[in-house]
């Protein structure tokens, strides 16, 4: 193991999942057989096999499991999946892809980041595994679902892995900023997109969470529940200003964000359930 890694011995089921990312599908970045094996040697690999042919995620779920109990090895197959080099012809699959991948790692308690394009394996908590997946508000939208801009939609799943990781290293604020923040990108080219005139006059640029909240709820994109329990995660994300924190006097915790959390599951769903049928 490299020194510091917070990687031990990936489980059974998790290799599966690996070699599943890698090989990729229709949604994740699709990868032919011998591509497998190059891959492998750009991740650092020595005396990879040649592909013989075999099922692709049979063959690359046999490379891992050879070096299962070489940590330094599968770190750096994780690191070179969250690469930006290996996404030259498709950058807009990196954010899935990295999603993908952490979906399965945090219940090793890792996950995996590549700020400023610098890949690398953080410690979490396998217990904060998934905030807001489960129960009512479960998501079932993407950023591509809602949003055609591919380099803003990257940004805003980004946005969200970034919320993802501050819930797992207990950052609740922080957390809950992120979210409103995503909550106001989503929302403010989700308008501008379908229906600009419904800005007015108002720029993109300038146009208030408030606003833009009500406004999808007048165009029957979001219900009325929806739209209440918005203007609370609003409230919350506003305490990015310390004063207004200070002038609530209640500090968030984890129980905020596990409330906070489904709100923004639940615009998403409403969101694409809205989505105009192309022409």
């Amino acid at each position: 193991m490299t020194p510091h890694s917070p990687l031990g011995i990936l489980d059974a089921n998790t290799l599966e999942e690996l070699a599943r990312v890698i090989c990729g599908d229709e949604h994740l970045y699709y990868r032919k057989g011998y591509e497998i094996a190059r891959f492998l040697e750009h991740a650092g690999w020595q005396r990879v096999p040649e592909y013989d042919g075999e099922y692709r995620r049979e063959w690359a779920h046999a490379r891992l499991t050879e070096r299962r109990e070489d940590p330094t090895e599968l770190e750096k197959v994780l690191h070179r999946l969250a690469d930006p080099r290996e996404y030259l012809d498709e950058p807009e699959q990196l954010p899935a892809v990295i999603s993908a991948v952490n979906a399965f790692l945090i219940h090793e308690g890792v996950r995996l980041e590549n700020p400023g394009g610098r890949p690398r394996l953080v410690a979490c908590d396998p217990s904060l595994a998934h905030p807001g997946s489960q129960g009512p508000a479960e998501l079932r939208a993407t950023m591509t679902d809602l949003i055609t801009d591919q380099n803003m939609a990257g940004l805003l799943q980004h946005r969200l892995d970034e919320a993802h990781t501050c819930y797992a290293n207990g950052a609740h604020v922080a957390a809950i900023i992120m979210l409103g923040s995503l909550l106001e990108g989503v929302l403010v080219h989700v308008v501008h997109e379908r229906n600009a005139s419904l800005l007015g006059a108002t720029s993109p640029d300038r146009v208030s969470l408030d606003s833009l909240i009500k406004t999808c709820h007048d165009a029957g994109w979001i219900g009325a529940d929806v739209e209440r329990f918005c203007h609370e995660l609003r409230k919350y994300r506003n305490f990015v200003h310390p004063r207004a924190e200070i002038r609530e006097a209640h500090a968030p915790d984890r129980d905020t964000l596990d409330m906070c959390w489904p709100v923004v599951n639940a615009v998403l769903n409403d969101l694409a359930d809205s989505q105009p049928e192309a022409a």
